[in-house]
């Protein structure tokens, strides 16, 4: 079976530990910022937790202090 790798500034959602590699913020602050109910950036996918790479860059971008 092949598989396909994205690279991870083409893919749409990220896993919280390519998000962390990404955008150099640690996992827990992604997982504690990703579980608020009004997060925009966060995909549930059952269980799953996926973040949404550009809006994720637009909370970065506009953010201050996290």
């Amino acid at each position: 079976q092949m598989r396909c790798e994205i690279p991870v500034w083409e893919k749409a959602s990220l896993t919280l530990e390519e998000a962390a590699a990404y955008s150099g913020v640690g996992i827990n602050k992604l997982r504690e910022l990703s579980d608020s109910d009004g997060c925009k950036f966060v995909l549930w996918v059952g269980s799953k937790r996926l973040l949404k790479r550009r809006p994720l860059e637009q909370y970065l971008e506009q953010a201050y202090s996290i």
